[in-house]
């Protein structure tokens, strides 16, 4: 909403002072934000996630797809290093060129981020971050797809570098076999139980494929797919073959059904960790949606190696250059 030059300065003087307090106060103990600045923005939470929600809203409306891609980046973004936006970042050494990454994340996604930037900043200055911002689209994106509400923690700064090549390869890829191997990769960032893995794994409830990322020929549905693919190799294969559109659980019935479309996917129907938890997420969709919320909060919580430290960036795409000194500390500190 708008303030008059007076109030302006009066946001400016108080975000500095704050500032200053906070830089000459001894470090906290723990990394995590624990300084509010509510009362130093322009506005509300509510506000700034009604700006996102309608701008999800309406970009979903013309085209639905993009639910998926918002899920994928926000899970590419935050998996590696903890969330920090350093997916959005292009340029030289951008992940999304590295292998995980690349030809994976959709450009008009990322794109759609950028956008909402730009209608948040335009509506209430420059006081939320692109991670925060890409935070709240994907939940909008889940739930307008028909999936669960859950509760969004802001407060995080956008990083000023990408992360490390070494920490996105180690995004779990859609030929993995090992459930196991899955089981340590999430336990390594704070998501320990069999079923954050199934239940983050369900993300694929929307979205497509490309036919390079398809499961070897083994059965009956493998086949067919690999028919399509050769009839025309630019085709994508639904993700969820019951409900593709919808955030459900028919990713889980179609698991039952042995119409998994990663090797990954597969995986999780026929190892006896994970077997028991997909046949219950496909008989009840509210103990799926239990779980997801769950699990999708402990991924929004994943530890950043340096804490929670960057800037506010003005493009979601590229650091900001000659930051101020209230840019790297003012923010939302709450949840949503």
């Amino acid at each position: 909403m708008a303030a008059t030059a007076g109030a302006l300065a009066v946001l400016q003087l108080a975000s500095i002072v704050a500032a200053a307090v906070l830089l000459s106060s001894p470090p906290a103990a723990a990394a995590e934000p624990s300084v509010d600045f509510i009362d130093v923005v322009a506005c509300s939470q509510s506000q700034v996630d009604s700006i996102v929600r309608s701008a999800v809203q309406a970009a979903l409306q013309r085209e639905i797809a993009l639910a998926a891609g918002l899920i994928r980046i926000f899970f590419h973004d935050c998996f590696p290093q903890g969330c920090d936006a350093s997916v959005y970042l292009s340029g030289a050494n951008s992940e999304q060129g590295m292998p995980p990454n690349a030809n994976s994340l959709q450009p008009r996604a990322l794109q759609l981020v950028e956008d909402i930037r730009a209608k948040v900043h335009a509506a209430c200055g420059p006081t939320v971050s692109c991670t925060d911002i890409s935070a709240l689209a994907t939940r909008a994106a889940v739930v307008l797809s028909g999936g669960p509400t859950y509760p969004v923690p802001l407060g995080q700064l956008d990083s000023l570098a990408p992360a490390p090549l070494r920490l996105v390869n180690q995004l779990p890829g859609p030929g993995t076999s090992s459930v196991q191997a899955l089981i340590d990769l999430f336990g390594s960032r704070g998501m320990g139980d069999a079923a954050d893995l199934v239940a983050l794994s369900g993300g694929h409830t929307v979205g497509k494929s490309k036919c390079a990322f398809v499961r070897p020929v083994d059965d009956a549905f493998s086949r067919k797919m690999a028919a399509n693919c050769s009839a025309n190799p630019n085709t994508k294969q639904d993700l969820d073959v019951v409900t593709p559109i919808t955030f459900d659980n028919g990713y889980y019935i179609a698991l039952t059904r042995k119409q998994g479309v990663f090797t990954s996917d597969m995986a999780l129907i026929l190892d006896p960790q994970t077997a028991a938890i997909v046949r219950r997420f496909a008989q009840d969709k509210a103990a799926f949606f239990t779980q997801f919320v769950t699990s999708i909060v402990k991924l929004s919580k994943v530890p950043r190696p340096g804490g929670n430290k960057g800037e506010i960036r003005r493009n979601c795409f590229k650091t900001n250059s000659g930051a101020r000194l209230v840019d790297v500390v003012e923010g939302f500190a709450a949840s949503a």
